[in-house]
């Protein structure tokens, strides 16, 4: 499998994509197939918080000047 880079939730939702495809047709072992699923949801909650974050830190700054 190529290196792809996950930076995004919709990059990630792309590499499940291709990953259903892949186990589907037989490239990649199911068990391996769900590994990576495993592994991808994590940073899904990852993003996600780190999304959050940002959200957060930017309303403290508005808060702050008003």
């Amino acid at each position: 499998m190529a290196e792809r880079r996950l930076k995004t939730l919709e990059d990630v939702r792309r590499y499940l994509a291709h990953l259903i495809k892949s186990i589907e047709s037989d490239q990649i072992e199911a068990t391996k197939g769900g590994r990576l699923a495993y592994i991808a949801s994590i940073l899904i909650r990852a993003i996600e918080g780190s999304e959050l974050e940002k959200r957060v830190s930017e309303l403290e700054k508005i808060q702050k000047r008003s």
